[in-house]
C-alpha cells in the first residue's frame, strides 16, 4: 500500500519552525511561492498560518499583502491582523487605532469576535492608556456574554489597573465565577502597581498564601515593608519558593531597600542559580546603600563567572556606586571594561559615567564622556548641567542649559540643576528667568525643591524680604529644607528677627535637630540675650538624643 501526503501537511511542519529570524523570513516567502505554484493559495487554513508566520516575524509589509489579498477572512484572520498590530514598531496610541481599524473592518464583515479578540484590542488599550476605548470595550465584551470569560477578565483587571481604575478592576475580579492564580496575580499586580500594599496583603490572605506562586510573591516583594517582607520570606520558605530565581532575586531587592544588606547578601549567597538580574538587584542593593567598594569586589565575582556577563544595568549601577565615595580609579577601570565589551554607546551608562566623573572631581573627563555620546537625550544633558553646577561653573552650566533648549524640552529636575547653579553662582537674574521659564512657557508645577532654590537664590544674594515673599506664597506647607535655606540665608546676612523666626519655625519641625537650636541662640547671643541664649541650650540637651559634638583640634608630630 503506498501512502500520500498531501501538500498542507507539509506546509503546515514547515510553518510550525519559523522564527523572526531573516533566514526563516527568507523560507516563508519560498513557501508562499510554493502555495500559489501548487495551487493551494486558496486554502484559508494555509494563509492564515502564513500570515501567523509574516506577523510573529515582525515582517508587516508581506503580512499587509497577504491579508489585502485575501478574498475570505475568518476569525481567526482578523486575530491575528489584531495581535499583531501590539507587536509593529511605532506609537502605542498609533498601533491602537490600527488594532480598533481592524475590529471596525471585522464587525462590518458581520464576523464574530471572540476571547482572542478581545484580550488583543484591550492589550492595546492597556498600552496606550486609551482609558475610553477600553471602557467601550468593557461594555462590547459584557454584550458578547464574555464578562464572565476568566481570560477576558484578567486582561480587563491588568487594563484596569494599570490605568488606575482600582474599584472597576475589583468589580471585574468580582464578576468571575470560577478564579484562577492568574487573575488572582493579576488584581494583586494591580494593587501593587497603585501602591495599595494593604490591599495586596489582603488579596493573599483570602486566596490562601499557599496558593501563590512566584509571580504572587515576587509582587508583593517590590513594594512590602521589611516586615511584611519577612512574613512572605517565611511563606517562600515554607513551599520552597526560595530557589525561584525571581523570588530570591525580590527578596534580595527587598532587604536591599529596607539596608538589611546581611540579610540581603544571605538570601543572594543561598540561591542555587543566579541570573544577571540577581546579580544587579544585589550590586544596586550596595550602592545604594553607600557600599560602593562592595559593589565593585561583586562586579569583580560576577565577571569571574564564565557563563554571566554583566549588562548595562551593572555597570549603569557599579558607575553610580562609584560616584558616591568619589572613587575616580574605580571608574576608570569600570569605564575600561565598559568600553572593551561595547558598553558605552549604551546611554544608561554613558549618562552614569558623566555623573561618576563629575562627583569624583574630575569634570573634564565628565565633559569628555558627554560628548563622545552621539545623541544626547534629556538625562545626559541634565548630568551634565548639574556636572558644571556642581563644580561652580555656572555661566557654562547655563550656555549647555540654552543649547539644551534647541533639540529637547526640560523636565523639572533639568531646570532643578539650572537653578542650583544660579543659586551657586549668583546669578539671580537668570535664576528668576529660569523659574519664570518653567512656570509661564512651560506650565510647569513647581515642586517643593524648586521654591527651595529660589528662597536660596534670593537669599545668598541679601534679598531676605523677597525670599520671604516666595516662602509664605508656597502653595504647600514650608518644610524644613525650604525653612533651613531662608534661616541660612538670614544667618550669613545676620537678619537677627528673621533667624529667630526661621529657627523657630524650624523647630517645630525638627525638634531634635542641634543645627536648629545653634540657629535660635546664636541669634539670641548676638542681641546680649545670654539668658534665652543658656535656655535654648537647655532645651538641646533635653531634646537632642545625639547634641553637637564640642569643637576641638589637634596638633599633629
Amino acid at each position: 500500500m503506498r501512502f500520500t501526503f498531501r501538500s498542507t501537511s507539509i506546509l503546515t511542519v514547515h510553518f510550525k519552525k519559523y522564527s523572526p529570524s531573516s533566514a526563516s523570513k527568507l523560507s516563508a516567502r519560498h513557501d508562499h511561492g510554493l502555495m500559489i505554484k501548487r495551487g493551494d493559495y486558496s486554502s484559508l487554513f494555509l494563509q492564515n498560518k502564513l500570515l501567523q508566520v509574516y506577523t510573529k516575524g515582525r515582517d508587516f509589509d508581506d503580512a499587509d499583502k497577504l491579508f489585502d489579498e485575501m478574498t475570505v477572512r475568518n476569525i481567526v484572520t482578523w486575530n491575528i491582523m489584531i495581535h499583531g498590530a501590539i507587536h509593529r514598531d511605532g506609537d502605542t496610541k498609533e498601533k491602537a487605532r490600527m488594532g480598533f481599524c481592524y475590529l471596525r473592518r471585522a464587525l462590518l464583515s458581520e464576523v464574530g469576535l471572540d476571547h482572542v479578540s478581545f484580550i488583543g484590542l484591550i492589550r492595546l488599550c492597556s498600552d496606550s492608556t486609551n482609558v475610553e476605548a477600553g471602557i467601550q470595550l468593557h461594555s462590547l465584551v459584557m454584550k458578547q456574554g464574555l464578562g464572565s470569560d476568566c481570560f477576558v477578565s484578567t486582561t480587563l483587571v491588568g487594563f484596569y489597573g494599570k490605568c488606575g481604575y482600582i474599584a472597576e478592576a475589583r468589580r471585574v475580579y468580582e464578576a468571575v465565577l470560577s478564579k484562577d492564580l492568574v487573575l488572582w496575580n493579576a488584581l494583586v499586580s494591580s494593587y501593587v502597581l497603585n501602591g495599595m500594599v494593604d490591599e495586596a496583603f489582603g488579596s493573599l490572605k483570602v486566596m490562601g498564601s499557599s496558593q501563590g506562586d512566584h509571580f504572587t510573591f515576587s509582587s508583593l516583594l517590590s513594594v512590602c515593608r521589611v516586615e511584611q517582607g519577612k512574613q512572605i520570606h517565611a511563606i517562600a520558605f515554607k513551599l520552597s519558593f526560595q530557589f525561584d530565581i525571581p523570588v530570591a532575586t525580590a527578596l534580595v531587592d527587598m532587604y536591599a531597600k529596607s539596608n538589611h544588606m546581611r540579610d540581603a547578601r544571605e538570601c543572594f549567597e543561598s540561591m542555587v542559580v543566579r541570573n544577571v538580574v540577581s546579580w544587579n538587584a544585589m550590586i544596586v542593593g550596595y550602592g545604594q546603600n553607600g557600599e560602593g567598594r562592595e559593589a565593585m569586589r561583586l562586579l569583580g565575582e560576577m565577571r569571574s563567572e564564565n557563563h554571566l556577563q554583566p549588562d548595562e544595568l551593572t555597570f549603569a549601577s557599579v558607575l553610580s556606586s562609584c560616584a558616591k565615595f568619589s572613587a575616580v580609579q574605580e571608574v576608570k577601570q569600570v569605564q575600561a571594561v565598559v568600553t572593551k565589551q561595547g558598553y558605552d554607546c549604551f546611554l544608561s551608562v554613558a549618562n552614569s559615567l558623566v555623573t561618576a566623573y563629575s562627583k569624583s572631581g574630575s569634570l573634564s573627563e565628565a565633559l569628555v564622556c558627554f560628548h563622545s555620546i552621539k545623541a544626547p537625550d534629556l538625562v545626559s544633558w541634565t548630568s551634565v548641567i548639574g556636572a558644571l553646577a556642581f563644580h561652580g561653573f555656572a555661566e557654562e552650566s547655563l550656555r549647555m542649559f540654552e543649547t539644551m533648549l534647541q533639540t529637547l524640552h526640560p523636565d523639572k529636575i533639568t531646570f532643578l540643576e539650572v537653578m542650583s547653579a544660579c543659586s551657586h553662582g549668583g546669578l539671580v537674574q537668570e535664576g528668576i528667568r529660569c523659574f519664570k521659564l518653567m512656570t509661564e512657557v512651560y506650565k510647569m508645577e513647581p515642586e517643593e525643591e524648586h521654591y527651595t532654590c529660589l528662597i536660596d537664590l534670593l537669599g545668598r544674594a541679601g534679598f531676605i524680604d523677597e525670599a520671604l515673599d516666595v516662602l509664605r506664597s508656597m502653595p504647600i506647607e514650608p518644610r524644613a529644607d525650604a525653612l533651613a535655606a531662608f534661616t541660612g540665608a538670614c544667618n550669613i546676612h545676620e537678619k537677627r528677627e528673621s533667624i529667630k523666626w526661621g529657627a523657630n519655625k524650624l523647630l517645630e519641625i525638627e525638634l531634635s535637630k542641634p543645627v536648629n537650636y545653634s540657629l535660635l541662640s546664636k541669634a539670641y547671643v548676638s542681641e546680649g540675650h545670654w539668658n534665652q541664649a543658656a535656655t535654648v541650650r537647655i532645651t538641646e540637651r533635653r531634646n537632642c538624643n545625639n547634641p553637637k559634638t564640642p569643637g576641638c583640634s589637634w596638633l599633629g608630630d
